[in-house]
């Protein structure tokens, strides 16, 4: 679980959960969700375990990585490869469980997960792959539900890549050198630390009114929107504690922190859905 960083569901499942039951109108099948949850948890399992593979000989270099498991060595290649088997089998089988639509999309959803750990070697528009490929998970659960492809599901996989890819920005800033050093691709390699960091506030404030404009489209009540602020306060809060105190506030924690905004905004959107 370490080599794939398990805790980071909490990004990608909340928007899945808010995602099926919009598109179920607050009452999703409960075997629907027990599926969309091993598919998630699949697909994002392996998504990590092959970033930290392919990424495995600049993690060797990178001092804060040093205790990852596969640059200690305390999980080799093989057992990788043994996990990435497991997770192929378990999201292939979720994925059959739900609607048939979903088994054709799967490698549409799939491919930013394939290209994301490659495309920071070429582009610094990477940030927003990963964001992208975040942005899967709402839209698979909308397309687990109802079994189309709709505007406002488009919408709502906007807004999580913009939440995903600022963070992502902020996250890759404290690599410039590094990834200077490697020739890697950020948004820092290119545009330097202060305006790249200027950059995902931007990107955060769009996020946040694509949101907004989620919730006007959708005819939510006053308690997604309480959501919506309490989300925008954590990313105002992480934004000026990375200003005060830099980069060393990079700790699970803050990563949990991040976490709060798909939890708040899901539980909020439940209590919009059921207070209408």
């Amino acid at each position: 679980m370490n080599n794939v960083a398990f805790y980071q569901t909490i990004f990608s499942l909340p928007f899945a959960y808010m995602a099926a039951f919009l598109a179920a109108d607050g009452n999703p099948d409960i075997m629907v969700m027990v599926w969309i949850t091993l598919t998630i948890i699949a697909a994002r399992s392996a998504a990590m375990a092959l970033d930290n593979l392919v990424d495995l000989k600049y993690d060797k270099d990178q001092p804060r990585f040093k205790e990852r498991p596969m640059v200690s060595g305390r999980i080799s290649h093989k057992d990788v490869y043994i996990f990435l088997a497991i997770c192929f089998v378990v999201l292939i089988g979720s994925v059959l469980q739900l609607d048939p639509i979903c088994i054709k999309l799967l490698p549409v959803a799939a491919l930013p997960f394939i290209i994301y750990p490659f495309t920071k070697r070429v582009t610094c528009l990477c940030h927003y792959v990963c964001g992208v490929a975040i942005a899967m998970a709402p839209a698979g659960g909308w397309v687990a539900v109802r079994g189309t492809i709709d505007w406002t599901m488009i919408v709502l996989c906007i807004a999580v890549a913009l939440w995903i890819g600022g963070f992502d920005v902020v996250y890759g800033a404290q690599d410039e050198e590094f990834d200077k050093a490697h020739g890697l691709h950020s948004m820092a390699t290119v545009l330097g630390v202060d305006r790249a960091l200027l950059l995902a506030k931007l990107t955060h404030v769009a996020c946040m009114l694509v949101f907004v404009y989620l919730g006007l489209l959708l005819g939510l009540n006053a308690a997604y929107y309480i959501g919506v602020l309490v989300a925008a306060s954590v990313l105002y809060y992480q934004h000026k504690i990375i200003h005060v105190n830099g980069f060393g506030v990079f700790t699970r924690d803050y990563y949990m922190h991040n976490g709060i905004v798909s939890v708040a905004i899901f539980l909020f959107t439940l209590v919009s859905l059921y207070t209408r």
